[in-house]
């Protein structure tokens, strides 16, 4: 199977490529061992906190899990996020998902908005939403909580039939992402996905940060945690939404993040 698996650290033109091409790509082996087990261990406390039972997902984690926190601005993420949004946009949203040991498929879908669907925003369905998923277990093969993504579906004129999504049926085209713990999956709202099944005897985590443009409300959050934005760097409070304004909306742009080479 073809893979879409790029480097740490810059934006090239081949990975934008490919990220327009396939709507996603990996990032092998980002986080090493001792990060990975900071970060499950910070996932497990949450979840334990939020009493969570079968699948389930919290946001917020990174107020209150270092480990979780430093997984926003990674350097060896960021740069992609940056490549494909520039430099004025928002972490949206930080979700920890767990999906149970002996976990059955999720469902097919798109990111985005129930209030109001993208789709109806114009064609190619536009980058609202972009993710970069931590893989805190091992998915190194099917059947392990992967993501089964449909390769170049985000510029499908028509939506993945009813009769697949009903029967939650697989397709000829679709993609199951097998990678170690510590990879980190980056893709496009509109490319249609879901979990793939939980085969094993231990509970699957992910880490995911949603980026969109400054304009977007936060959807882990009605405001930020003010003790959180005192303790953090200039850069995530930005990634936050805190940053002045010459006006509003948006119209004469604002000041982008502290980023190290601005």
């Amino acid at each position: 199977m073809l893979n879409p698996v790029v480097s740490a650290g810059a934006f090239t033109e081949l990975d934008k490529f490919m990220f327009e091409s396939w709507g996603y790509f990996v990032i092998p082996n980002v986080l090493s061992k001792e990060e990975v087990k900071e970060c499950l261990q910070a996932s497990i406390r949450i979840h334990e906190a939020a009493g969570t039972v079968g699948w389930g997902q919290v946001g917020r984690g990174y107020e209150s899990e270092h480990a979780l926190e430093n997984l926003m601005d990674h350097p060896s993420v960021l740069p992609k996020i940056r490549g494909l949004l520039g430099d004025r946009f928002i972490m949206q949203s930080g979700w920890n998902t767990m999906q149970p040991a002996r976990g059955r498929m999720g469902g097919w879908h798109q990111d985005g908005s129930s209030a109001f669907d993208f789709k109806n925003l114009g064609y190619p369905v536009p980058l609202i939403q972009l993710r970069a998923s931590f893989l805190l277990t091992d998915q190194e093969e099917p059947g392990m909580g992967n993501m089964e993504l449909i390769p170049g579906s985000h510029r499908s004129l028509v939506p993945l039939p009813d009769s697949i999504r009903t029967a939650n049926s697989g397709t000829p085209i679709s993609h199951v992402i097998c990678a170690s713990a510590g990879s980190v999956l980056v893709f496009h709202n509109a490319v249609w996905h879901r979990a793939h099944e939980h085969n094993w005897d231990y509970d699957r985590y992910t880490m995911h940060y949603i980026y969109s443009p400054p304009w977007v409300k936060p959807s882990d959050r009605f405001h930020n945690d003010v003790n959180f934005m005192q303790r953090t760097t200039p850069v995530r409070r930005a990634l936050m939404g805190d940053f002045s304004r010459p006006d509003a909306p948006f119209g004469a742009s604002y000041t982008p993040p502290p980023f190290e080479e601005n």
